[in-house]
């Protein structure tokens, strides 16, 4: 019922068309200009690090989803009048415990297969690069501001967005396809696009499609606002490159040639049906193609339904009191 969660908004419906127009009118506006005036943002990038120093430079680019992830929430709390729960969840609270594992888990397996590589598989591929105050700096950044840029993300794409495609297509496939290809497109500009080309978007559809999976399975936001924290926040502290988009401090310099397969297979083909696969277990999903291409409900059916289910409720604390 998460999509569902949509119609406790009290605003019009048409309001819903309002982000996404000016997120990818912006974004497009964007992509157009790299295209046109042939930019590379990588030479860019580059320069200006070297003007402002890596931190300056992480910080700037930061703050602006800082900026996007508050305005986010007002949106949807004071323009959509929607409660924030009901945008992050469709359980009666935001289950913690959720975010938690998924950061945890991800952000292991993403430390164990850097770390392994840099000391056992491909040490000629890698730089000690950590220098104590800088690497200080940077945590503390990453800690407090990656968080706010993910979580933007996940609220825009899998919350906003296929909560309000679905309420007005009525399905569940069309959301998570669309949400899955806009997500993706909207890294066109990333410096990892010049460098390794148009075939990287896969991985960032793929990315998108996952963490929408995992989003209707789980029937809310948890467990892909901890996957989607862990993968920037520890990429960012473990290791940089020259071409990433992230340009940090961090304990290691990736010094190798960027494989596309690396960066497109092993994470679509192993690694995400691997943590489908531990989700799946751990928190007992089931009745897939419903969960993934189903039909959403008109908003008399979702409101019956849940008064219904509040008198059942209702009924179940009275005959507890008396027994």
């Amino acid at each position: 019922m998460y999509i569902e969660n949509a119609y406790f908004g009290k605003s019009p419906k048409w309001l819903y068309i309002i982000p996404p127009l000016l997120f990818f009118g912006m974004s497009f506006l964007g992509a157009v200009a790299v295209f046109l005036m042939d930019i590379d943002t990588e030479t860019i990038m580059k320069a200006e690090i070297t003007r402002k120093g890596e931190l300056p430079f992480l910080f700037e680019n930061l703050l602006i989803f800082v900026f996007l992830f508050l305005g986010m929430l007002f949106w949807i709390r004071f323009v959509s009048q929607q409660p924030l729960l009901k945008a992050t969840t469709s359980r009666p609270k935001t289950d913690w415990k959720r975010i938690c594992f998924a950061f945890a888990l991800w952000g292991g397996i993403t430390s164990v297969l850097v770390l392994a590589d840099y000391l056992f598989f491909n040490p000629q591929d890698y730089m000690w690069n950590f220098e104590p105050i800088p690497f200080l700096w940077l945590t503390l950044m990453v800690i407090i501001m990656i968080p706010m840029q993910t979580s933007f993300e996940e609220y825009f794409f899998r919350g906003f967005l296929m909560q309000g495609l679905g309420i007005a297509v009525k399905n569940k496939w069309f959301p998570l396809i669309f949400t899955s290809v806009t997500f993706g497109l909207a890294h066109i500009a990333n410096p990892e696009i010049s460098k390794l080309g148009y075939g990287l978007l896969a991985y960032y559809i793929g990315t998108g499609l996952f963490l929408g999976i995992i989003t209707l399975m789980d029937e809310g936001l948890e467990l892909a606002l901890g996957f989607h924290a862990a993968n920037n926040l520890f990429t960012a502290l473990l290791v940089t490159s020259d071409w990433t988009a992230f340009q940090t401090p961090s304990l290691l310099r990736d010094v190798a040639q960027p494989s596309l397969w690396a960066n497109i297979f092993l994470p679509l083909l192993v690694f995400f049906p691997i943590l489908l696969i531990i989700f799946a277990k751990k928190y007992h999903w089931h009745n897939w193609k419903q969960k993934l291409t189903g039909k959403v409900l008109s908003e008399n059916e979702f409101l019956n339904k849940q008064n219904n289910n509040t008198i059942l409720e209702n009924e179940r604390n009275r005959f507890q009191f008396r027994t």
